[in-house]
């Protein structure tokens, strides 16, 4: 049962989302979280044949049926037109996601999936210090820490029989949303510690990589070559990957990232850690823009969502592709159904 917010409205998430209910065969259980009205609107504007199952939130939904998309009810704080964007519905926007995590907590849903907000109006709109759905769902679980990871489609594919994609890609972040110049202060070695803990606890948990093998980006350019480019390398991040692999760790680096994302260094890892967001994610989105998702870990609930932003320039258009929101639901029922054979096994 997989619990879909529709992101922000002016963008092309609803119509994403509505995509969802014309797969042959279903993704399985899919509830869209937003604005029947929307949802209805934007598919008479793409002459999309849906038909809208209102419901409220939380109330159970029926097997899924082609053509037929459930919604948890959620209506907009002002009218809304494609590409145009209005303050007024930020709250909106958190809404859906404070019923997607309640539904997750209650049991009403076993994943939930994200399409893209805006995080620019939301700020406008007076939620000072948001930075984004990562950032807001640490929070709202409580947990101290949490870990963005992106994964193309091979990776999520990788374990099954016969597979014969391309080399699964997996990359984390030691730092999300922050801009360049904070970006060398916030990684210290406690918390870098903890970030590769989360992730190597949850490949195991949620991928099913026994013993997985983890490649680390140094911060500076060529891993600060020896002290002479930076020393975060010798002092933060070197010290922190002796402690864990005395522990059993299996982690390659620091390594320089401009060699590090080639198929010599590659094989044989599970994942890699950069350091910050620019560093990593546009080799991820060059090898697989539109058939990745992002997965946030150190949850206590499975979230997945998009690989790409509102597209506010496509938005009811007719030109929006939903490649990504059908790995990222894909990969949010494989990692439901890992946890649930977890939990009864």
């Amino acid at each position: 049962m997989l619990a879909v917010t529709t992101g922000e409205p002016a963008g092309i998430g609803p119509e994403l989302t509505l995509q969802l209910a014309l797969e042959e065969p279903p993704p399985g259980r899919v509830v869209a979280i937003g604005d029947p009205r929307l949802l209805a609107a934007r598919a008479a504007l793409l002459g999309l044949d849906v038909g809208l199952l209102e419901l409220s939130p939380g109330e159970p939904v029926p097997a899924a049926r082609p053509g037929v998309l459930p919604v948890w009810s959620v209506a907009l704080r002002a009218p809304c037109q494609p590409g145009r964007l209005a303050v007024a519905n930020a709250g909106y926007v958190l809404e859906t996601l404070d019923v997607a995590i309640e539904a997750c907590r209650q049991g009403h849903a076993d994943a939930m999936v994200t399409a893209p907000l805006h995080k620019g109006v939301i700020l406008d709109a007076g939620h000072a210090g948001f930075r984004g759905h990562t950032e807001y769902l640490r929070d709202a679980c409580g947990v101290d820490e949490v870990v963005m990871m992106l994964a193309t489609d091979s990776a999520l594919h990788a374990a099954q029989p016969g597979w014969q994609g391309a080399t699964a890609l997996r990359v984390a972040l030691a730092t999300t949303h922050l801009p360049l110049s904070e970006v060398a202060g916030a990684i210290t070695g406690p918390g870098l510690e903890s970030i590769l803990r989360i992730l190597h606890a949850d490949l195991v948990r949620w991928f099913g990589v026994a013993a997985p093998r983890i490649a680390v980006c140094g911060l500076n350019p060529h891993a600060g070559e020896g002290g002479h480019l930076g020393c975060e390398e010798i002092e933060v991040i070197e010290p922190c990957l002796e402690r864990l692999r005395d522990e059993g760790f299996a982690l390659d680096g620091p390594l320089p990232a401009d060699t590090l994302f080639t198929p010599r260094h590659l094989a044989g890892v599970d994942a890699v850690l950069a350091m910050y967001h620019d560093q990593g994610l546009p080799v991820l989105k060059y090898a697989g823009f539109g058939r990745a998702a992002n997965v946030t870990l150190g949850l206590p609930i499975v979230r997945t969502s998009v690989d790409h932003g509102t597209a506010l320039d496509l938005a009811g258009r007719g030109l929006a592709d939903a490649g990504s929101l059908r790995v990222a639901v894909a990969l949010a029922a494989q990692m439901a159904g890992r946890c649930s054979t977890a939990t009864t096994s």
